[in-house]
């Protein structure tokens, strides 16, 4: 191992004073402190770059989630058109991009028509020319963006994730009578269950956009393969039969939260329990009634007619003759003339109106026809000084202002044969305390993103307290350790040592600057004092002796420190 090459200088090259003071403190430090305070300080700029870095980074979130392969590859190269930084997590089908940037790139993705979900809608026609298509390809592009509109609408329903839709419709050919009805089948996948009324929402849906369908016609299933509607066609039975348990249990859902309502600000928040049963009348009734009043008559039309008839006996008439008949003969008149009968007849005809009254009366299903209720209120609990629970039953009056008050909440009709139930039981479960606090936001209301950034920022801190603790504090506690066994330079023979200055060994002398810092010595008394500063001054003497020793003759100087380190070795 040969010397280091900043140790020692040829004689006569120059040095400045930084370079002899640089040279000096490595020599007194050592390779293994160099190396362990380069260590330190690498590790200590790695920790606060990482810091920094992490604290310029933006914080992502989700900007699309559940996507298709062709939806993520289109937004992805989007983004890249854009600049956006941006990171695909599971299997490509979430996209995060930086938080404050969600709006803004949702408005300008959907100006582009993404993501698509893998449905075609009526962009279909801009996309394609129609010149020179057949009627047969518009047809199907029709149906095609028919089909994807409707599962878009469909998926923009709060609990629909995705929608699959298959449209039929059939084209009636000419000369035919017959006509079929289109059809619709769905696929949907749902976060949760659908209740009947968003099920039935979703066929009328789809029924009012499609040109002759029929609600019945259309059949919803589930990913996971439940029919939640079948499509009966002509037959509704099944349907009507669904509307009517949806419409009992809606009925019995209403009063039983109408009563728990009231009976909560009486005996306390979850101290009564009630059961309704309503029995419906779920017949459809059309009556069509006519009734005539005799004795109400009006005068509908009047008609009269008068007949005048004379007659003269032909007997006592003229008598006719030739000069009778010749023009501007006088015609005489006989001396008695023959007698006339006159007659008249009247005749008159009235119509009369009877008045008469129509009456169509509908009746829809979903009248009550008969109702039961059944309520259980606990007791009363009294907590003592030593706070034992002390449970007591309601008296009768209470409960019958409880029964009043139930009757009047759903409308007690006793002749339809009403029934209602009040118990007075001890339940199972005491009371629980009232929560105390206000309702509003609270400070350890925390959301998921809060969650995260505090899970990030917890295991930043503990790997931050393991560099320091595990790694910095060893390295430092090292470096600034003082060497333990110093290189004792040989003595001249002049030079005496006072007295006790060997050890039992004789294996090692102490210098002045040991001395001085002996925490032993606390009074050294003047004589000592002078032994020390002679021996420092002989020290400094052989130190510089040897230097020169060194400068001039170096490569005898490197052979003896070769030879130590060797026999050291």
């Amino acid at each position: 191992m040969g010397p280091a090459p900043w140790v020692l200088r040829r004689p006569g090259q120059p040095a400045s004073g930084f370079v002899n003071g640089l040279t000096q403190l490595f020599n007194r430090l050592g390779l293994q402190r160099i190396a362990a305070m380069a260590v330190v300080a690498a590790l200590m700029l790695g920790f606060f770059a990482f810091l920094i870095l992490r604290a310029s980074t933006p914080q992502m979130a989700p900007l699309y989630t559940g996507l298709s392969l062709e939806d993520s590859s289109a937004i992805v190269a989007e983004l890249q058109k854009q600049n956006v930084p941006n990171e695909i997590r599971g299997d490509g089908d979430t996209i995060l991009v930086p938080r404050d940037q969600i709006t803004s790139l949702r408005m300008s993705l959907a100006s582009n028509g993404l993501p698509t979900k893998g449905q075609v809608g009526y962009e279909i026609f801009d996309q394609q020319n129609s010149l020179g298509a057949t009627s047969f390809v518009q047809n199907i592009n029709n149906v095609r963006a028919l089909e994807g509109e409707l599962a878009r609408t469909i998926s923009s329903l709060a609990r629909i994730k995705s929608t699959r839709v298959h449209l039929v419709l059939p084209e009636r050919a000419l000369f035919s009578r017959d006509k079929k009805d289109p059809t619709a089948s769905i696929v949907v996948s749902v976060r949760g269950q659908l209740s009947g009324e968003e099920i039935r929402a979703i066929q009328h849906l789809v029924a009012s956009a499609v040109e002759g369908m029929a609600p019945n016609r259309v059949t919803i299933a589930d990913d996971a393969g439940n029919l939640l509607a079948a499509g009966v066609g002509d037959n509704a039975t099944d349907v009507l039969a669904g509307e009517a348990d949806e419409r009992v249990v809606g009925v019995e859902s209403r009063l039983r939260t109408r009563i728990e309502d009231l009976l909560a600000n009486v005996v306390g928040d979850g101290r009564a329990r009630v059961q309704v049963s309503a029995d419906l009348d779920l017949t459809h009734v059309t009556k069509t009634a006519q009734t005539f009043d005799p004795n109400s008559q009006v005068v509908r039309s009047t008609q009269t007619k008068a007949l005048a008839n004379t007659s003269t006996d032909p007997a006592n008439s003229g008598q006719v003759s030739a000069s009778t008949q010749l023009p501007g003969a006088t015609t005489a008149t006989p001396a008695t003339a023959g007698a006339s009968q006159q007659a008249s007849t009247n005749e008159e005809t009235i119509n009369y109106e009877i008045s008469s009254t129509s009456q169509t009366e509908m009746t829809d299903p979903g009248a009550i026809k008969r109702l039961s209720v059944a309520v259980v209120v606990d007791g009363i609990y009294t907590t003592d000084a030593s706070g034992n629970s002390t449970y007591a039953p309601r008296d009768q009056a209470t409960l019958d202002q409880i029964k009043s008050l139930v009757q009047s909440a759903i409308g007690f009709d006793q002749t339809r044969g009403d029934q209602i139930t009040v118990a007075n039981l001890q339940f199972a479960s005491g009371p629980t305390p009232a929560a105390t606090g206000t309702s509003g936001p609270s400070l350890f209301d925390f959301t998921r993103d809060d969650m995260i950034n505090g899970a990030e920022m917890l295991v930043t801190l503990i790997i931050a307290l393991a560099l320091v603790f595990f790694v910095m504090r060893p390295l430092l506690k090292r470096v600034l350790a003082p060497e333990t066994q110093p290189l004792a330079l040989p003595m001249s023979a002049e030079v005496g040592a006072p007295a006790g200055a060997m050890n039992q060994g004789g294996s090692h002398q102490q210098t002045g600057t040991e001395l001085l810092a002996d925490p032993n010595v606390e009074a050294a008394p003047p004589a000592w004092m002078n032994d020390v500063r002679n021996q420092g001054a002989a020290q400094a003497q052989t130190i510089k002796t040897i230097g020169t020793l060194v400068q001039d003759n170096p490569k005898q100087a490197a052979l003896i420190v070769r030879d130590w380190l060797t026999t050291g070795a």
